[in-house]
């Protein structure tokens, strides 16, 4: 098995192995950003949630305040 294996490696050139390398390379670069995007994407979306969190936490703040003062307005007449 191990003289299989020798031949086989004898039998590959350098630019083969220049061309094998890089075709590697590329594909382990096209997974990286792969992942890189699919995650940016996952992190987009959790904070498109909680920036909604935030808008109707505001929303309700705004309305209660609005409450308090017309409640302050009516109690000073």
């Amino acid at each position: 098995m191990t003289l299989e294996m020798l031949a086989a490696a004898e039998s590959t050139t350098w630019p083969e192995a220049a061309i094998a390398i890089a075709g590697v390379a590329l594909v382990a670069s096209v997974a990286v950003v792969v992942v890189w995007q699919a995650l940016a994407t996952w992190r987009a979306r959790i904070a498109v949630t909680r920036e909604e969190a935030y808008r109707k936490l505001a929303e309700r703040t705004a309305d209660e305040l609005h409450a308090i003062n017309q409640r302050l307005e009516r109690a000073e007449r």
